[in-house]
This record gives structure tokens, C-alpha cells and sequence, in this order.
């Protein structure tokens, strides 16, 4: 079977993307959001889109920033739990609205004053990263990227890190050699 890795394929539509990511990661940093909420971001949608690759990519992400296991196996029934926060619940709907967006044609969005706990710049911000994960979820899934069970080891757990040593790492792990695709 023939694989074309879209990533590959156009690595300047690809640096494109990572550009939108970085900036979407940064705005939703520098308006207050934590770390562990953006990766839950990430994790919700791609859950919803069936995203294997960002599956374990963010999986792993999330648990090296010091999420809980218990936290992750409830996320798809987020609703139906007390383990996250307002803020949480409210980046997570928004999440699936943008996720699930023909919903929002048939009368499902909410409205921005229907997340109190969130202020505009961060709504704004969870939707950013929505919009960029999302993007991430069709690339992978298009591609094909594999998921092989052997190919990294376990997560490391890192030292909590500032909002630049954030970006940096983004930097470096986001550039297109530094994929197991």
C-alpha cells in the first residue's frame, strides 16, 4: 500500500501548521491556562476524531506534565465525573463544539456567556488550540502515521517548566524530523 505522508509531502504547508500550533499553545499560556488543561484540549479531540498518533503523542505529553491516569481514562465521559475543574469542563465543551462542528449548524453551540469560568481571551485561546489540534488529528489520520507500540519508550516526568521553555520544546519536538512518522 502506498503511503503518502502529507508532512513530508509539503513541509512548508506543514512548518505552516506547527506555526499555527505554537502560536495557538503560546495565546492559550499567556492568557492563564495550565499546561495539563491544553493537553486535555488535544486529548478530547483527538479522541473524538480517532487520532491514534496524537493519541499517544499528547497521552504522553499529558502524564510527563504530571496528569493522572484516572483523570485520563475518564476523559471521554468528562461530563459524568467531578475530576475536572469548571475551567476544564468549559475548555472541553468548547473542544467538542469545535471538534463536532456540524453540530454547531444544528442549533448545538453555545454561547460564549455560557462559559463563565473561562474569560474571552481564553475562549478565544481554547478555540485556537481546538482548531489546531483538529488540523493535526486530519493530517495524522490522512497520512497514515504509524503507531507503533515499540518505537518510543515510556514518558519521562518533567520538571514543571516557564512559559519559554515551553515554546522551546515545542520548537524542537515539532519539527518534521524529530517525528517517528
Amino acid at each position: 500500500m502506498r503511503t503518502i505522508f502529507l508532512d513530508k509531502a509539503f513541509p512548508d504547508a506543514y512548518k505552516a501548521l506547527l506555526g499555527v500550533s505554537k502560536e495557538a499553545e503560546k495565546a492559550a499560556l499567556s492568557v492563564g491556562l495550565q499546561p495539563l488543561l491544553i493537553e486535555l484540549v488535544k486529548l478530547r479531540a483527538s479522541q473524538i476524531n480517532g487520532c491514534a498518533y496524537c493519541l499517544r503523542l499528547h497521552t504522553r505529553d499529558a502524564l510527563s506534565k504530571g496528569e493522572t491516569t484516572d483523570r485520563l481514562a475518564v476523559l471521554s465521559a468528562w461530563r459524568d465525573t467531578d475530576y475536572f475543574t469548571e475551567a476544564e469542563c468549559a475548555a472541553l465543551a468548547i473542544t467538542e463544539e469545535i471538534t463536532l462542528i456540524a453540530d454547531v449548524t444544528s442549533g448545538r453551540r453555545a454561547a460564549d456567556a455560557d462559559h463563565p469560568e473561562l474569560t474571552d481571551d481564553q475562549v478565544a485561546a481554547v478555540r485556537w488550540l481546538g482548531i489546531s489540534i483538529n488540523s493535526f488529528n486530519r493530517l495524522s489520520i490522512t497520512s497514515h502515521h504509524p503507531v507503533d507500540p515499540d518505537a518510543e519508550s515510556a514518558p519521562k516526568k518533567a520538571e514543571p517548566a516557564d512559559i519559554d521553555d515551553i515554546v522551546e520544546a515545542l520548537a524542537e519536538f515539532d519539527e518534521p524530523d524529530n517525528r517517528d512518522a
